[in-house]
């Protein structure tokens, strides 16, 4: 019995040993798996250390190849210098005896050789002007002497617009174009039909496929020319008859200032005379002063140009007659219109600037003046009117 009681004793304290011994076993193995985890992470940091080492080394031994490059640039860039600086001298000692050798060359042959060279070019000026006299026509002998009437033909449209007829042998047609944007002709069988009350009833619509700007345009030979609405310098030419566009061309020099001051709208003034087409603009470059231009209109082609003396500021419209630019000016609040500058292309008049021509009977101003060569009449736009001014020649001196 005793001896069961102690049996009963000892079974608590062997099972207290025996849990303290299992939790040191745990310790053990976490103390091991720790140290573990430790040499692992000496052993990286080694090896990172060995890398950081060995990357130093390999900077340094670049920098070191560096620097000797960047001395041995610092070499090379001296020695060019000092080359370059060689060859100044040597060219400088040749430029001396080419000033040398220059001097004592006899001077007779260069005289001679500028003297063929004023020859030649007065043969070539003088061949020039032969052709221009030739392509010009000098039978075309009179001179404008004044204007003597004036016929208000209708009164249609706004303050800006032009009227024409075609001066071809055949044309009885007139044509109206108004305002200084637009893209539509109204074509009328013959003057009495436009002066009609319902004239605009009895006229053939022609649309354009680009439209207009200003009022320079002309009719000439079944062709419509105008310099198209927001371009700079492009002339057009239109077939009226087919509605379709025929051929188109560049001004050069023109449409960046207006051709007349008191004309802002018209930056290219189309004109005719007995001599063909023109273009008559002004420049910068000749201080606003009006150019003028010989057009092909079947080559659509500049034939050529000359800067004239008669000026832009002051001038409301300007027409072509016999070779001769015709400048009319006027005061900007619309007074009494007066030409004022002549301009012949041949220079039988040139220059002529006075107190001027005036127009009858009329107070006002004009947008447009266009000169028929065949009837020996300006069609004239002022203020909404069409008018029809006479004129007066006599034959040049």
């Amino acid at each position: 019995m005793v001896a069961f009681k102690v049996h009963f004793l000892l079974i608590p304290s062997l099972m207290s040993i025996m849990g303290a011994a299992q939790y040191m076993m745990q310790d053990a193995a976490l103390l091991s798996y720790i140290d573990q985890r430790f040499l692992s992470l000496e052993k990286r940091l080694e090896k990172c250390n060995q890398d950081v080492l060995e990357y130093v080394d390999e900077f340094r031994e670049f920098s070191k190849a560096v620097l000797s490059r960047l001395a041995g640039l610092s070499t090379d860039k001296a020695e060019l210098k000092g080359e370059v600086e060689h060859l100044l001298t040597r060219v400088e000692h040749a430029q001396r005896d080419i000033d040398y050798f220059g001097s004592v060359m006899d001077s007779n042959a260069c005289v001679e050789v500028h003297e063929d060279l004023l020859k030649q070019q007065l043969l070539e000026e003088a061949e020039r002007k032969k052709r221009l006299k030739l392509m010009l026509n000098t039978s075309c002998d009179h001179m404008l002497a004044g204007i003597r009437s004036l016929k208000v033909v209708k009164k249609t449209g706004g303050k800006h617009g032009s009227w024409m007829k075609d001066p071809g042998k055949k044309h009885t047609k007139i044509y109206l174009l108004s305002g200084s944007i637009n893209n539509v002709i109204l074509e009328f069988a013959d003057i009495m039909t436009f002066m009609e009350n319902n004239q605009t009833l009895k006229a053939r619509r022609v649309p354009l496929p680009l439209p207009w700007e200003g009022t320079g345009h002309v009719i000439y030979q079944g062709f419509l020319f105008y310099h198209r609405y927001g371009s700079l310098n492009e002339i057009v030419k239109f077939n009226i008859q087919r509605r379709a566009i025929a051929d188109q061309m560049l001004l050069p020099g023109a449409g960046r200032i207006p051709a007349y001051q008191l004309s802002p709208q018209t930056k290219i003034d189309l004109a005719l005379d007995e001599q063909g087409l023109w273009a008559l603009h002004a420049e910068p470059e000749t201080r606003g002063n009006i150019v003028i231009t010989k057009i092909n209109p079947a080559a659509m082609a500049v034939e050529h140009s000359w800067d004239t003396p008669c000026s832009s500021q002051g001038a409301e419209a300007a027409f072509m007659a016999c070779n001769t630019l015709h400048v009319v000016y006027n005061s900007p609040s619309g007074g009494s219109s007066h030409i004022q500058c002549v301009y012949d292309v041949l220079g039988a008049l040139n220059p002529y600037v006075g107190p001027g021509l005036p127009f009858p009977k009329r107070q006002g101003s004009h947008s447009t003046i266009h000169y028929n060569p065949k009837e020996k009449q300006l069609f004239a736009w002022g203020d909404g009117s069409q008018i029809i001014y006479k004129l007066h020649t006599e034959k040049k001196v």
